[in-house]
């Protein structure tokens, strides 16, 4: 499906990979439609890129309901908003497991049924979700993350088969580590050594081309990365016992506790 001329609802847009996503699909002549949870900063994104700005908390069922129906012509949806959830599971309460599932994984899926239909109706649409690689392979401290992320790859996945000869594709970028945006930059946290990266405007480039070419799974990661994930994939006892093997990082620790605030 071509980006220009579609218009396009961008989640999370305020984030480093969702402003790179904003300017991205500006260039590229979308009618750009914003959303976040912070007004301030959305509506000078909004600004920036020629958008229209619409504040919506997406842990709130009821604010996703208001989203959708002030966006009713969509062509294009980029569910790109998720929160880290990172550490470990036995330290979060309830109520903050409810709100990173709810943002991560349910907002997606409820976005997709009340935007969807209109799309099958005009018989032209698409879906994309922005994953992780942590939705093909475990890593410590992540259960929480790594729950939706998977569970955000076998919505989409599914999701595909069942749109099939409608018109609506179906796509799920998994970046792996980012550069310049996420964890790292937003925790001040090093990047370990001899780990490579992507910038968020690969991930930005991922994400057109998989809408435009109809991908089911665009990865945006190294080589060495993806090739892990694989073997993880197929072995995960291995995959843990390497992990054990490698020992606490302290630089993970550190994202943490810095993303402690964001529950």
């Amino acid at each position: 499906m071509h980006i220009a001329g579609a218009t396009v609802l961008l989640t999370g847009a305020t984030g480093g990979i969702g402003r790179a996503l904003a300017h991205r699909l500006a260039r590229s002549n979308a009618t750009l439609v914003v959303t976040g949870r912070q007004p301030g900063p959305l509506e000078t994104l909004a600004a920036e890129v020629g958008a229209r700005a619409v504040v919506a908390d997406l842990s709130d069922p009821d604010d996703i309901t208001r989203l959708a129906d002030r966006c009713p012509d969509i062509d294009v949806l980029v569910a790109n908003a998720a929160l880290p959830a990172s550490g470990d599971l036995l330290d979060y309460t309830p109520d903050q497991i409810e709100r990173a599932l709810a943002v991560n994984l349910t907002a997606p899926v409820l976005l997709s049924r009340l935007l969807a239909p209109g799309m099958v109706a005009r018989r032209r649409g698409h879906l994309a979700f922005v994953g992780s690689m942590s939705g093909k392979a475990a890593t410590p401290y992540s259960s929480l993350y790594t729950a939706s992320k998977f569970g955000l790859r076998g919505f989409a996945h599914s999701l595909r088969i069942d749109l099939h000869d409608t018109g609506v594709g179906v796509s799920l970028v998994q970046p792996g580590f980012v550069r310049d945006a996420g964890m790292f930059a937003a925790t001040g946290a090093e990047v370990p050594s001899g780990v490579r990266t992507v910038s968020p405007d690969d991930v930005a480039e991922g994400v057109l081309r998989a809408v435009e070419d109809n991908r089911a799974e665009l990865n945006v990661a190294p080589l060495e990365l993806r090739l892990r994930c694989a073997l993880a994939v197929q072995f995960p006892d291995v995959a843990a016992r390497s992990h054990r093997r490698a020992g606490d990082n302290p630089a993970v620790h550190r994202v943490i506790e810095a993303q402690r605030a964001s529950r």
